[in-house]
């Protein structure tokens, strides 16, 4: 800066010290919300250390979502009083998105990975191994139910799962009970469920047991999926196995990630256990 004009600054050097675009002060200036301090005869714009403050508050507001109109009428009635007040509102609702943020980033993660084990994954085989207990969320009971009560109980559990945060990005998938599996009756389930965290005590959950359990896939529409259950049944015998519990099917590819129904891909889980 050149000595006559002391401790001001040019527009430009303003802009460069604000780190922003000259037209931005000019904006700034013509809506009057931050005007430089002074003008020489020239008309040339002169600002000052001080308002490098002001731009900051404006900035931040911005940045959280205020409008420039209500930042000018805040501006000209300002207090402390009203400054903090005024931040401490912004931090609750900051903290708010960053809580639903943090939730967003988590069902991504959640996808990244079920997406890469799928891609890892050979659909063909069936698979046996020891599995970890695992807590559920349960629908109500799906038993025997028309197709249009199906429908209203997937919404109001949809919107059971959004309102107590289970949402973490799992499918949600669908518990067919061993009468079901003894009788063929494939697409009766006994209830909708979705992986609940351990930590979860709203209501009470249950536990798919730990224990040994056969995996396969069906790739296709669920309406073909006693084909894969065909698939398991041959299993079993080759392997001297029994069922001991309970079948839990989720999707691994759905409408998300391919294109149509003949490429969706559903897991299958069944508790089984060793004949004698």
């Amino acid at each position: 800066m050149s000595e006559d004009r002391g401790k001001y600054f040019t527009t430009g050097e303003f802009a460069n010290l604000c780190n922003v675009k000259k037209k931005t002060l000019f904006h700034y200036d013509e809506i009057g919300l931050l005007s430089p301090e002074f003008r020489n005869e020239k008309g040339y714009r002169f600002y000052t250390f001080q308002q490098y403050g002001v731009y900051t508050v404006i900035e931040l507001l911005k940045t959280l979502g205020m409008p420039l109109k209500e930042i000018k009428s805040f501006l000209q009635d300002k207090t402390p009083d009203e400054l903090n007040s005024l931040l401490a509102r912004k931090s609750k609702e900051l903290e708010k998105k960053r809580i639903e943020l943090s939730r967003v980033q988590k069902i991504i993660d959640t996808k990244i990975s079920q997406i890469e084990l799928a891609l890892a994954t050979d659909f063909s085989k069936i698979v046996l191994k020891n599995e970890e207990a695992l807590p559920l969320y349960l629908s109500p009971s799906l038993l025997d139910c028309s197709d249009r009560a199906f429908v209203k109980i997937l919404s109001a559990f949809s919107k059971d799962i959004e309102h107590l945060g289970l949402n973490k990005g799992n499918p949600i998938g669908a518990l067919i009970a061993m009468p079901q599996l003894d009788t063929e009756d494939y697409e009766n389930y006994e209830y909708l469920y979705i992986e609940a965290d351990s930590s979860y005590s709203e209501r009470p959950v249950f536990i798919r047991p730990a224990g040994l359990y056969v995996t396969a896939y069906h790739i296709g529409d669920e309406a073909t999926i006693g084909k894969t259950y065909t698939r398991i049944k041959k299993y079993f015998r080759k392997n001297n196995l029994k069922i001991k519990g309970n079948a839990y099917e989720e999707y691994v590819l759905d409408e998300v990630a391919v294109q149509s129904i003949d490429q969706y891909v559903t897991k299958i889980q069944v508790e089984v256990e060793r004949l004698d």
